[in-house]
């Protein structure tokens, strides 16, 4: 911890808007804590409502990803010279390298996804209770990175919209955590603590994003498309498997859409 603070404070001097990026991100992890209030209280809720809020979540992310990174980001490498075509090229390259870094971590980090199991290398000699917390922090990283990105670019307004946006999309995200970690045998207080250290990610994430698009402007739409790509991938890949294996597709859908909306309107309220 005295080493992260170190580097925070030597970032921070370095480039104002990790401050910001850190302010952002520690109110998405927030939104997480507070998003396990429910569970804390006893709370119950069913599977059908569970896959809702995750669909939810979706939604707020897909509508994240294409209004505040993928346009956001074709602009910026419009902005430094791209033409119509080198613009998509760039922010398309960018989508799929970050799409592919989720990926490898996917591959190569033990982590138990809730329905199907484990998954990774050497996953079964791992305590159950850290591969959902790996299998968390996969989930939570790419959130934080698009707005730390997003706060070292120059849309502020823009950056504002995504930090809500993911910040209400943390809140069911938290839930939907710590109900399934009561639902395979966690003990209360033990699937809120988890609940809340799985958006701790969050704002290292984005102090790190934004210091990165700090060393170089030209690094905006990448970081902009990366962030989506990341965002995208975990959005197919996990999400929606998971909202829908239980036979309630037609609710996760519906929260998907409806979290699509809530985002289009933050952003473009915002913006």
């Amino acid at each position: 911890m005295v080493l992260l603070g170190d580097l925070y404070f030597w970032l921070a001097a370095q480039n104002p808007r990790v401050q910001d990026a850190l302010l952002a991100g520690s109110l998405a992890a927030f939104a997480t804590a507070l998003g396990t209030v429910p569970v804390a209280l006893s709370q119950t809720f069913s599977q059908r409502v569970s896959d809702s809020v995750m669909g939810f979540g979706a939604g707020v992310m897909l509508a994240a990803s294409a209004f505040s990174l993928v346009i956001p980001g074709i602009a910026a490498a419009k902005a430094q010279g791209a033409g119509a075509w080198g613009a998509g090229g760039i922010v398309g390259g960018g989508i799929l390298v970050g799409a592919l870094l989720l990926l490898l971590l996917d591959r190569l980090v033990p982590h138990e996804h809730f329905v199907k199991g484990l998954e990774g290398p050497s996953a079964r000699a791992m305590k159950r209770v850290w591969l959902f917390v790996l299998a968390i922090t996969l989930h939570n990283l790419p959130e934080g990175m698009a707005i730390g990105v997003a706060f070292g670019g120059t849309d502020t307004l823009g950056a504002q919209a995504l930090a809500t946006g993911i910040s209400i999309q943390d809140m069911p995200e938290g839930l939907v955590v710590a109900m399934a970690l009561r639902g395979v045998g966690y003990r209360k207080l033990t699937a809120v603590g988890l609940g809340i250290l799985s958006g701790l990610i969050e704002p290292i994430a984005a102090v790190f994003g934004a210091a990165a698009i700090g060393l170089s402007a030209g690094l905006l739409p990448w970081g902009l498309a990366m962030a989506a790509g990341a965002m995208l991938f975990v959005i197919s890949h996990e999400i929606i498997p998971e909202s829908h294996r239980q036979g309630h597709e037609t609710c996760a859908t519906v929260g998907l859409m409806l979290g699509f909306v809530v985002m289009m309107l933050l952003d473009t309220a915002l913006s």
